[in-house]
């Protein structure tokens, strides 16, 4: 064993990782058609990490949720996935810009803190 590695530390990064995602996905899960939040107001709401943490969970298991409701501070959509995204947003009837971007203003939702 390492000197001083605590063999219970890597589970408790990783029990503080899942609850983390789940506490993001949660928030998602909030947001109802029509509306977007931000990755900077999902981590403000989890109260942990930051947008970018927020982003990468969004990559690696949004899949589950309505990824395209979560959007760039600025209402940039997901960049990968744009085109799906817009057509999501013109079915569920979501304020867009001349730009494309969402016009948050009208369109922001701030999810409540998820289970963390």
């Amino acid at each position: 064993m390492e000197r001083g590695v605590d063999p219970v530390e890597p589970d408790a990064r990783a029990r503080a990782w899942e609850e983390f995602v789940e506490a993001v996905l949660s928030c998602v899960e909030q947001v109802p058609p029509g509306r977007v939040t931000t990755y900077g107001a999902i981590a403000d709401a989890v109260g942990r990490h930051g947008p970018r943490r927020v982003g990468n969970v969004m990559s690696r298991h949004g899949g589950a949720v309505p990824w395209w409701r979560v959007v760039r501070a600025d209402g940039t959509l997901p960049a990968c996935h744009d085109g799906e995204a817009r057509q999501h947003h013109l079915e569920e009837g979501t304020p867009l810009r001349r730009s494309g971007k969402v016009d948050l203003p009208a369109a922001f939702f701030q999810p409540e803190s998820g289970p963390a």
